[in-house]
Formats: structure tokens, sequence, C-alpha cells
């Protein structure tokens, strides 16, 4: 009779402790839906994208009159939030539509830093080495032993050493020696020299390389436009969201590896001592300091304080923003003019944009 008894006690408890353990399972999915969802990837050569609620999230759609507000006020063109891939806000200004274009800047230097990584895993490059074992020597003005210290690295981390006082243009009377490479950070237009390796390693042009291995195998839209010295992306916001996404997932899309994940992890976080808040031609956020394009100064704090600490981003003239927050599996897209003065990369606008951001979703 007690052995019957304990046995009846034991079932009954383990009977509890299952409907507890399911209690508190169903309670946690109820209150973070999103946290049991998979990641979501927009089919390619469709508009089709799979959108959720701002209220299934559990975000404050009271204050979306206000960031809508401040986007329009400082001259937004366009504006999307993706949530675990899928569009929770979608907003366009000042007759700007899905189909309008519009440029990247400075924020289409990751899609440089991106293909040069698709080129090393496919073993045409390897960014350890020398720049000028791929377009030949005489690429500057330096003496042949500083320019051979320069490797595509330094290019990718904007450490070339080159004198980032004398504008723009690439052509070699115009890349001039300041410091020994991989010793002094400056944000320098050399860093395109990477697409002339690419093509001459590949035997592909730029374009055709970049077409083929990135941008359709997403289903970007878009092309490089020269515009003086300036070679430029131009794309509808959906193609920068779609970057975005695959930046959120280290390089995979939808299960296929279009990047190598250890060279993007590589490209996303510190890539010198120098500027912490820079990798491969992505900015960092949650560092302890940073340097500004045409600026020595070092700026002892981190990037956009009001912006998580894990968010590395795309940054282009005049506001062009790419934002990804694994943490939160968000991606981030503002295309437009300057919200204020005209500025390279990071500008006053990214901070107080973030805190309209966290308004809504914290």
């Amino acid at each position: 009779m007690y052995l019957k008894n304990l046995l009846s006690t034991v079932t009954l408890l383990i009977s509890l402790l299952s409907c507890s353990s399911n209690d508190v399972t169903d309670q946690n999915q109820a209150e973070n839906p999103q946290s049991q969802e998979s990641m979501y990837f927009p089919p390619l050569n469709s508009n089709d994208w799979e959108t959720k609620s701002v209220s299934s999230l559990g975000w404050n759609q009271s204050k979306i009159p206000d960031l809508l507000n401040y986007l329009q006020t400082k001259n937004s063109k366009s504006f999307i939030i993706l949530q675990n891939g899928r569009i929770v806000m979608e907003n366009y200004f000042d007759s700007h539509t899905s189909s309008s274009v519009w440029y990247w800047a400075s924020a289409g230097k990751t899609l440089t830093s991106t293909v040069t990584g698709i080129a090393e895993q496919e073993g045409f490059i390897n960014i350890n080495h020398k720049v000028s074992d791929y377009i030949g020597n005489g690429w500057t003005s330096e003496p042949l032993t500083k320019e051979n210290l320069i490797t595509c690295k330094h290019l990718l981390t904007m450490t070339s050493g080159l004198d980032d006082a004398l504008g723009d243009n690439v052509a070699p009377n115009n890349l001039q020696y300041k410091a020994d490479a991989g010793t002094r950070w400056a944000y320098h237009n050399v860093y395109v020299k990477l697409q002339d390796v690419v093509s001459q390693a590949t035997g592909k042009t730029w374009s055709e390389y970049f077409n083929t291995k990135l941008r359709d195998k997403i289903g970007m839209n878009g092309n490089w436009i020269q515009n003086g010295d300036n070679s430029v992306y131009w794309s509808n916001t959906r193609s920068m969201a779609r970057f975005g996404l695959l930046a959120l997932n280290n390089g995979n899309w939808n299960g296929s590896q279009i990047v190598n994940a250890n060279y993007f992890n590589n490209a996303t976080n510190t890539s010198q001592n120098i500027n912490l808040s820079y990798g491969y031609l992505w900015w960092l956020n949650g560092k302890t300091s940073y340097h500004l394009p045409q600026s020595q100064l070092q700026f002892p704090r981190k990037l956009i304080p009001n912006a998580p600490d894990d968010m590395y981003c795309a940054l282009g003239k005049n506001d062009q923003k790419i934002y990804v927050v694994p943490s939160k599996k968000l991606v981030i897209i503002r295309m437009g003019n300057a919200a204020d003065n005209v500025n390279l990369a990071l500008s006053d606008f990214d901070d107080i944009l973030w805190q309209k951001i966290n308004a809504v979703i914290n």
C-alpha cells in the first residue's frame, strides 16, 4: 500500500511540474511571440515581402507619429524597419516611392567590403597580400618600399597611410605618402582600389562580378554609377534593406552562405587598434572611442550613444543609413537628403533618430 501511494504521489508531482513548465513556455511565447519565429527572407525577383504589425511586437504605436514627423522634417526620402526579416514599418516622403532609386554614398563601402570577402573565399585574392600583387606597382606616388607595405586589408580598414587631405581622386599622383600603412587611420576614397583588385583577380568587370556574386543572389536591384571621382551605388530602398538582412545573418541568405561567416564577423568587429569603431568599411557601435572622417581626433565615447551597443552600420554622405542590430533582429534603413548639414558619415541626426526609434521599440 505504501509503495502504491508513493507511486501515485510521484506521478502527481510529475504531472504538476509538466503543467507548470508548459504554462511558463506558453507565457513566454505569448509575451515574446517573435522569439520562436523563423528568420524571413523575401523571395528573389518578386515584390512580395511579409509584414508584421507594430502591435504584434508590443511596440509603442503612439510614438510612431513623432518618429515619422522627425524623419519628414529632416529631409528623409524613405525609412524601413525589418524585424526578423519582416517589414514592420515602410514609409516614403517627398514624392519618393518604393520603386524610386537613391544613392547609397559611402554606405556602399560595405558592398565593396562584402564582395572583397566573396573574392577571397573563392580563392582569387588574399586580403593580407599587398595591393600591388593584383594591380601592379606604381598605383601610388609612394616610394616602392612604402607602397609595398599596403595590403588589401589596409584598404578595408582605412589604414593605408596615404594622405587623406588630397581629395577623392585615386590617380597615382594623388595618392601620396603620409605614414606607413597600418600606423594611421584616415577615411580615404582609396578603398575603391579594392574594386580594381577584385576585377583584375577575377577577370571580370567590377559590376559583372558584383552583380553575379552579390546583387542577383539576394534579389537587389541597382547599379554602380560613376560620379566624378566616386563610383556610387544607386538602388531602391528595399534593395538596401535586403543587403541589411544579409548583414544581420552574417552573410547568409536563406541558407546560402553568400560570404564567409568568419570574414563577415571580422568585418563587423574592430579591425585595428586606432579607430576601435571601424571594421572592414563598417562602422561599429558600443566601443570606447571613435574617429571621424577628416579628423585625427579621438572621441572617448561610443559612436551613437542612444543606439544598441551591438549595432553595426553603414553610414553614407548626407545621412544614408543601414543600422543592423543582431540582439533585436533589426535592420533599419534611412535614405534621403542631409538631415541638417552636409556630412560624410556620422551626424547628430543618428543619435536623435535613435531616441525616436527607442521610444517606439522599447
